[in-house]
C-alpha cells in the first residue's frame, strides 16, 4: 500500500482543499460502482485499504444483485478487502468543489486477488503471454452518440445547418464541421483527459449523425489500457452533461444508424523490444506475415464464438450484429479492411498490430481484453492457422457464422472449454448465470412492439 499512500501525499500537496475522493470499480458489465470517502478517512483508505461488498462487481444492468448466486443476496452480502490501484488517483474537474477519484481492486482475506474482479480476470488472462516473455501493448477506441436533449424521445443530436435552426440529416462521416460545432464539449473533454492522465488521441465524426469516436493512445499494459477506457467513458458522459446533452454508449441505440463499437488494438513486444508480429525487415508491414501474427489471428478466429457473450453482453448488443453496418457476424480477417472482425491496420514493422472489432461499446473493456488475449495465446500455443485473408478492397459476402442471438451466445459461452482456462472456471459460471437471469428478465417484459404487432391481429 506504500505506493498509494505516496500517491495520496502528492495529490493532497497539489490539491490541499480536496473534500472528497470517489473510489470506483467496474462491475461485470463495465459499470462503475463504488463509494465516496471524506478527508478524515483518506489516510486509512490509502494506507490500509477498506471493505466493500463483493457483490459490487456482480450486479445486473439495473444495479441489483443476481438471484441464484451465492454472492450477494443469498449469503448475507459479505465484504471483501479493497485496495486502491496505484497511479489512478486524479482530480474530478467537473465537480463543484475540489475532489478526486481513484480505482480500486478486490482481494480475499488471505490477500489473493478476488476471482470476480474484472481487473483480476484480465490479469489472469494476460499471464500466459507474459510468461512467454511478451509485453502486451494495447489501446482502445470507443464510439458513442450525443443525444438531442430537446427531443421528446431518444434521438441523436443532429449537426446544425448554420442560420436555419434545422438539423442536418445523413451520415456525414468525417465531417470537420461537426467537430467544430462541438468545440466547447471537445475542449472540456480534452482538458479533463489531460488532468486525469487519460491519453486521449484522435477524435472523428463517425458513420451516423451525432456519432463520434475517441481513440486512446497505446500503453504497454493491458490493465492500464482498460482503466483508461472505463474512465474515458466517465469523462465523456460528464462533459456531455455539462454541455446540455447526454452521451450514449449503447451498442445499437438507433435501428437506422450504425452501432457503437469498442475496438481494441493489440501488439506484442519481445524482450528486446522488437514487434513479435513482425519480421522487422520490411519498410511496411505487408503480407505474408510472420507465424506470430498468423497464429494469433488464427486463435482469435477459433475462439471468437466462445467469447461473444462477453463482446455482446446485453440484449441490445445483438441488435448491432448486422452485416450491413460494419458489424461482425463472422470471424474473418484482412489487411486495411473495415468489413472484417480482425483487421490488420496499415502500419510499419515496429507497430504492426491487430485491431479486434467485435465488441460493442457496452461491453466491459477488461473482459473483452481478457477474451482477446486468451484467443491470441491459444493461437500461439496451438499454432492455429487463420482462414483465408480478405484482401484489401475485396467485397465481402457476409454469412452469419457467429452466435448473433443472446441465447446462442450464452450457450456457446457455457459450453466453452477454452475460456475457463484463462478467465477462471468459477468466474465463467458466475458470468453465464448472471447474464442468463437478465436475459430471462428482459424477454419477460411486455413492450410497445408487442402491442403494435399483436394486440389487434392475433
Amino acid at each position: 500500500m506504500g505506493d498509494t499512500r505516496k500517491d495520496l501525499d502528492r495529490f493532497l500537496a497539489e490539491h490541499p482543499d480536496c473534500g472528497m475522493i470517489e473510489l470506483l470499480i467496474a462491475d461485470m458489465l463495465g459499470v462503475l460502482r463504488g463509494k465516496r470517502v471524506l478527508p478524515e478517512e483518506f489516510d486509512k483508505v490509502f494506507s490500509k485499504g477498506f471493505n466493500i461488498p463483493a457483490s459490487a462487481v456482480m450486479l445486473d444492468t439495473l444495479g441489483a444483485v443476481i438471484t441464484g448466486l451465492p454472492y450477494g443476496a443469498e449469503d448475507g452480502d459479505p465484504d471483501v478487502y479493497a485496495r486502491v490501484v496505484p497511479g489512478t488517483l486524479a482530480p474530478i474537474p467537473w465537480a463543484r468543489r475540489p475532489c478526486g477519484q481513484a480505482l480500486f481492486s478486490l482481494y480475499d482475506r488471505d490477500g489473493a486477488p478476488y476471482f470476480a474482479d474484472p481487473r483480476h480476470v484480465l490479469a489472469r488472462a494476460a499471464l500466459p503471454l507474459r510468461e512467454r516473455g511478451l509485453t502486451i501493448v494495447m489501446a482502445a477506441e470507443l464510439e458513442f452518440y450525443l443525444l438531442d436533449a430537446a427531443h421528446r424521445g431518444v434521438a441523436p443530436r443532429l449537426p446544425a445547418i448554420p442560420g436555419t435552426g434545422h438539423g442536418q440529416r445523413g451520415e456525414q462521416v468525417y465531417h470537420p464541421e461537426d467537430l467544430w460545432e462541438l468545440e466547447p464539449f471537445l475542449d472540456e473533454l480534452t482538458a479533463t483527459c489531460r488532468v486525469q492522465s487519460l491519453p486521449m488521441g484522435t477524435t472523428i465524426s463517425e458513420f451516423a449523425p451525432g456519432q463520434f469516436e475517441v481513440n486512446l493512445q497505446h500503453v504497454a499494459d493491458p490493465l492500464t489500457a482498460c482503466d483508461h477506457a472505463v474512465l474515458l467513458k466517465r469523462a465523456v458522459r460528464a462533459a456531455a452533461r455539462r454541455h446540455g446533452t447526454a452521451a450514449c454508449f449503447m451498442a445499437k441505440p438507433f435501428a437506422e444508424y450504425a452501432g457503437n463499437g469498442l475496438h481494441l488494438h493489440v501488439s506484442l513486444l519481445r524482450e528486446d523490444g522488437t514487434n513479435f508480429f513482425s519480421n522487422n525487415d520490411a519498410a511496411l508491414a505487408v503480407p505474408p506475415f510472420d507465424n506470430g501474427l498468423r497464429h494469433a489471428v488464427g486463435g482469435l478466429q477459433a475462439t471468437m464464438a466462445d467469447g461473444m457473450a462477453i463482446f455482446a453482453p446485453n440484449a441490445n448488443s445483438y441488435r448491432r450484429l448486422r452485416p450491413d453496418f460494419f458489424a461482425p457476424v463472422m470471424p474473418n480477417w484482412g489487411v486495411n479492411h473495415r468489413g472484417v472482425s480482425i483487421r490488420i491496420p496499415l502500419s510499419g514493422p515496429n507497430n504492426l498490430r491487430i485491431e479486434h472489432r467485435t465488441a460493442g461499446a457496452d461491453a466491459n473493456p477488461y473482459l473483452v481484453a481478457a477474451a482477446v488475449l486468451a484467443g491470441i495465446h491459444y493461437g500461439l500455443e496451438h499454432e492455429v492457422e487463420p482462414g483465408r485473408r480478405v484482401e484489401e478492397g475485396e467485397e465481402v459476402e457476409l454469412v452469419t457464422e457467429l452466435p448473433v442471438r443472446w441465447d446462442e451466445a450464452l450457450d456457446r459461452f457455457r459450453d466453452s472449454t477454452f475460456l475457463p482456462q484463462y478467465l477462471g472456471g468459477e468466474y465463467c459460471r458466475v458470468y453465464e448465470h448472471a447474464r442468463r437471469v437478465e436475459n430471462r428478465r428482459f424477454h419477460n417484459e411486455i413492450t410497445d412492439r408487442d402491442y403494435q404487432w399483436y394486440l389487434r391481429n392475433v
